[in-house]
């Protein structure tokens, strides 16, 4: 699958919880099939997402296409507020 989300079941922040909600509403809502990767499962997966993404210190939620990084919550919040979801995600 081409899409991959980095996200987490485990966190006590609001912020990202809320963030990875709308990523995913957002992405069901426009038929976007994607796969969830949970990095709280290992800090393998973590580091992996943060390896990717070039930012050591990133947080979920972050999307990739493949490995390609796409971009973090506040990159793909910009892309749909300018109605350019599929080329943020590399899909055109």
């Amino acid at each position: 699958m081409g899409i991959k989300l980095y996200y987490t079941t485990v966190t006590a922040s609001r912020t990202v919880k809320s963030q990875q909600a709308e990523v995913m509403r957002i992405l069901d809502s426009k038929s976007i099939q994607y796969e969830l990767i949970d990095i709280s499962v290992g800090g393998e997966l973590r580091d992996e997402m943060r390896s990717k993404a070039g930012d050591p210190t990133a947080v979920p939620p972050q999307l990739f296409n493949e490995d390609h990084y796409c971009g973090n919550y506040e990159m793909f919040s910009e892309a749909v507020e300018a109605d350019t979801v599929e080329q943020f995600l590399k899909l055109v």
